[in-house]
């Protein structure tokens, strides 16, 4: 996997379905080059997990599977 400039600025977005109560339950990702940024929204500081965007479209389409 190639390495992720961090100077380069990066939009984070949460799901539509984070609205209302449980809010601190979810996750935000931003799209990083090839890579999909993923971190926990209430662990901020803790940074991190890239995955390639085939990955995250792949784990994507399967939760929408199964909902």
């Amino acid at each position: 996997m190639a390495a992720i400039d961090l100077n380069i600025p990066t939009k984070w977005r949460k799901s539509s379905r984070s609205t209302g109560t449980g809010q601190d339950q979810c996750v935000e990702v931003a799209d990083s080059g090839a890579n999909t940024l993923i971190r926990d929204t209430k662990s901020r500081e803790l940074g991190h997990v890239a995955i390639t965007q085939a990955a995250w479209n792949n784990f994507t389409c399967y939760i929408k599977q199964k909902t």
